[in-house]
């Protein structure tokens, strides 16, 4: 791991949940001093069993700290804590120009408007999400999309070096940008890969065999790459990433779009497709269950 980046005895990290807990982990092994904050008591204690520094609040977490993480589920979280007084109060309260790294998977455009919110209020805003799931924040092999200024992304990259490669992908907003636009990629494979995986099973053929071709050839991605081998043919469906966060990453993703006069005609169909898996599971599905759906709403041939 790179060095700790001087000057900053303090981070804060604000959500500590699938993906913020080994985050904050990796950062604590790097040799920083990190004040975590989640609404769970029971995570704070484990958090602190971990070595971090378990507080109470958002605000305790900022209290201090010379650089915020928010690793929460969407922009309407983020903007409740980031708008908090006591939250802003504590975080100018200790460092000139502080800076909050939002690695939630966020709405650009509130992204950025959030982040004219924050200058106005004397602290900076990076947005860093980032890709990889659970597996890629352990072992910190995550890829990490960066917004914001080129002083700022430098005032940030060795921390956030600890989470995984680093990519600017240019001006504040561009990183939930490209995540969210990333996710309806990523999910419309999944849709499509599951679909040709299934009907293959039904034509006689194994899942290995099929993915062993797939993967040799121009239709492999994430999905059979990763996801069908590790999570769905051995019906674990435990990536760690929800599959209400993956749908409302496209509903994102389909909303710039659209900001941008563009046409989203395969992605407005995906969506529709997510949203119906979204109806039929329960709340706490993991998205890889999309694959599951699709098998039990499959009609036999004799129907």
């Amino acid at each position: 791991m790179p060095d700790p980046m001087p000057d900053l005895p303090v981070i804060g990290f604000v959500g500590l949940g699938n993906m913020g807990m080994p985050m904050a982990g990796r950062l604590l092994d790097a040799g920083y001093e990190v004040h975590g904050f989640d609404v769970s008591e029971s995570v704070r204690s484990a958090f602190a069993a971990r070595g971090g520094t378990a507080v109470d609040t958002a605000a305790g977490a900022a209290q201090g700290a010379g650089l915020v993480i928010l690793m929460l589920p969407d922009s309407n979280v983020v903007e409740a804590v980031a708008k908090e007084p006591a939250f802003l109060a504590a975080l100018g309260a200790d460092t000139e120009a502080p800076l909050v790294v939002d690695m939630s998977s966020s709405e650009p455009e509130r992204t950025r408007t959030l982040a004219t919110y924050f200058a106005e209020h004397g602290a900076r805003l990076v947005d860093a999400p980032v890709s990889g799931g659970v597996k890629g924040a352990v072992s910190g092999k995550l890829a990490v999309m960066v917004g914001g200024s080129d002083e700022d992304v430098r005032d940030v990259e060795v921390v956030l070096t600890c989470l995984g490669k680093l990519y600017h992908a240019g001006p504040i907003g561009a990183g939930h940008a490209v995540k969210a636009l990333n996710n309806l990629m990523s999910a419309t494979h999944l849709l499509v890969s599951s679909e040709a995986m299934l009907a293959g099973e039904r034509f006689g053929l194994k899942p290995e065999v099929m993915l062993s071709i797939f993967n040799a050839s121009s239709g492999r991605s994430g999905s059979t790459e990763n996801k069908w081998p590790n999570f769905i043919v051995p019906q674990t469906y435990d990536s760690g990433f929800g599959l209400r966060l993956m749908l409302k990453d496209m509903r994102i993703a389909a909303q710039l779009a659209s900001q941008m006069q563009q046409q989203s005609r395969l992605g407005e169909q995906a969506i529709a497709l997510w949203e119906q898996a979204a109806e039929a599971l329960p709340p706490t599905a993991d998205h890889t269950e999309i694959a599951r759906w699709l098998r039990e709403r499959q009609t036999s041939p004799s129907e």
